[in-house]
């Protein structure tokens, strides 16, 4: 039996070490990956760290004959950690590295993993029967192409499961990481989705971890549809939801089969109530319908609506961001949004370049800062009142009240329209963004180094930022990996890209 550890590796945008066993979706990505190995020839442990919180566990460490890693852009210096770590307690570990950040960095990841992949989850396969051997793959794999997720292994699916239907999005959204890389939509096999629910059981709710569930290919959404429909009138699923875009909302047929197939809620990108910001974001599938109008159909057909906002202080003022943000607490014919993000400029997405050409990069950052909760861009205000309104937005000093009052003003309006488990669903999202610390579980230090969150001051300011705890080891590291626990250099002293990514970062691919 070969020993495998499959991590989704992340950093908390509070830059302490909590668990966030509350979020929707969580990561499914290891639960596809352990799909792809042999139950019978591999024993394979997953760990999330959405869920679960940074790695500590030195026995998982000291685990894995393979160990395979994934995450976004700024989750590449927690595979760094993880690496020397397994490491250092076991040398002849393969590491695999694999996701958003190897994708973006991959000639600067090759100077520190063994295999790194570029391509979609199924190029591990190939690594799998290189460095193991075709038996340690899964039949299912090999004979038919599938990826069968191993939700037996998924610890995290407690109330809510996951299945994916299709990969990918139609839009080109340029903030978008699918954007920057180039990643074509394509749907699944019936038979093939069919199976993962299947697999799962009779499941009360499932959300369906699409990139896009909205779908421009009207046979496969007519027969997905029947198809969720069938299950749902079987018993095999109680109530669904997706991440959807505003075109899905344009087809009052897609919210009628919604229904009728037990969609219990729908999550759209909707972004901003600005057009002019919409437009600037590439998003003009959401200037076509008033996004007011949007989402009272959506809660009008009895489907809660669910949302979040993304503030760019680069490209407007800090009073036009506060406007925003009072005009959604004063509009109680909408839900509270369920995160508010910074613009993020992602690794070699169109706006990434943008930002790069317009020189608009804060010196010395990390890629770490890269969280949405950093300001990383030359702000349009002064950067102290940016850093203001984002304090206020992160901690909704002043806020509270008025939080309150929209719940209350929302209910009422919503309360005969709404079923009493729907509005309590689309209330989720005032939950999230009004009590941020009740939605995360705050770890125990792990090596005596880790503060509480309170004594972790914030300065939202790029390269000013404290590092979070996990730069610290756990143990002592084999020298060869010492460094491995530096932050990635992202920009210079003077804001240009840093010497050690400008291979991967300073021309569009």
């Amino acid at each position: 039996m070969k020993r495998i550890l499959i991590v989704n590796c992340f950093f908390d945008p509070q830059r302490v070490p909590v668990k966030r066993k509350f979020k929707i979706p969580q990561p499914m990505t290891p639960a596809y990956l352990a799909g792809i190995f042999s139950a019978q020839n591999c024993d394979i442990r997953l760990y999330d760290e959405v869920y679960s919180g940074p790695l500590v566990d030195k026995k998982l460490l000291a685990f894995p004959d393979m160990l395979v890693l994934t995450g976004l852009n700024i989750a590449f210096d927690r595979m760094l950690h993880i690496t020397a770590h397994v490491k250092t307690k076991n040398p002849k570990a393969v590491v695999v590295a694999g996701g958003a950040a190897i994708r973006a960095l991959y000639h600067y990841a090759q100077n520190f993993f063994e295999y790194c992949c570029r391509g979609d989850i199924e190029q591990l396969g190939e690594v799998v029967e290189e460095v193991l051997g075709r038996e340690y793959l899964s039949e299912t794999f090999v004979e038919r192409g599938w990826v069968i997720p191993r939700y037996d292994l998924a610890y995290w699916m407690k109330l809510i499961s996951y299945v994916e239907t299709s990969r990918n999005c139609y839009f080109k959204c340029n903030y978008c990481s699918l954007t920057g890389e180039g990643a074509g939509y394509r749907v699944y096999d019936l038979d093939y989705v069919r199976l993962q629910i299947m697999k799962l059981g009779r499941k009360s709710l499932i959300h369906f971890i699409d990139n896009n569930f909205a779908t421009n290919n009207k046979r496969f959404a007519a027969q997905r549809f029947d198809m969720l429909a069938d299950l749902h009138a079987r018993g095999f699923i109680k109530q669904w939801g997706a991440e959807v875009t505003c075109d899905f909302f344009f087809d009052d047929e897609n919210l009628e089969r919604s229904l009728e197939s037990g969609c219990g809620g729908l999550f759209c990108g909707l972004e901003s109530f600005d057009n002019q910001a919409l437009n600037k974001f590439r998003k003009q599938q959401n200037v076509i319908m008033p996004q007011i109008e949007l989402i009272q159909k959506c809660l009008r057909a009895d489907i809660p609506f669910h949302y979040g906002i993304v503030f760019d202080l680069a490209a407007r003022t800090v009073e036009d961001l506060e406007r925003e943000f009072d005009f959604i607490l004063d509009t109680p014919e909408i839900p509270l949004p369920s995160f508010i993000t910074l613009a993020i400029p992602l690794l070699k997405t169109p706006f990434f370049y943008e930002c790069l050409d317009k020189e608009m990069f804060l010196p010395n950052l990390r890629l770490r800062d890269l969280d949405g909760s950093t300001i990383t861009l030359k702000p349009r205000s002064a950067i102290s009142d940016a850093v203001q309104f984002l304090t206020r937005i992160k901690s909704l000093s002043g806020y509270k009240t008025r939080i309150l009052q929209h719940i209350l003003k929302f209910h009422r309006l919503y309360r005969n329209v709404l079923s009493l488990e729907k509005l309590a669903l689309a209330q989720y999202g005032a939950f999230l963004l009004s009590a941020p610390r009740l939605s995360t579980l705050q770890m125990n230090a792990g090596n005596g180094h880790w503060p509480s969150r309170q004594s972790l001051p914030r300065a939202f300011v790029g390269s000013s930022d404290p590092l979070d705890p996990v730069y610290q080891p756990l143990f002592h590291i084999d020298a060869r990996y010492r460094h491995y626990f530096e932050p990635t250099p992202f920009t210079d002293d003077s804001g240009s890209i840093s010497e050690a990514l400008q291979a991967d970062l300073c021309c569009p691919a």
